[in-house]
């Protein structure tokens, strides 16, 4: 399981499907704590059901110093192209 793809929905949502490899740690959790979940050193994939959310979230912890990217169109994109 990587720890660098993380899905930001509720875990109903994860359990439901997600990419392979990825980790779910909800929206919340993420922003409330960052430090916990994540290294400043490495570089984090995160994507929510269309992106726009993720794109948010990754958008707020780049400005405190971490290292993400917002997978585009989400989990639902992921699906129509894989």
């Amino acid at each position: 399981m990587s720890k660098n793809i993380i899905d930001i929905r509720a875990k109903f949502d994860y359990d439901a499907g997600h990419i392979k490899d990825a980790i779910n740690i909800r929206e919340d959790l993420l922003l409330n704590n960052p430090g916990y979940y994540l290294n400043k050193k490495e570089i984090y994939y995160l994507y929510c059901d269309t992106g726009h959310r993720s794109k948010l979230v990754s958008n707020k912890l780049n400005a405190l110093g971490y290292k993400t990217l917002n997978i585009e169109g989400g989990y639902k994109n992921y699906l129509i192209n894989f």
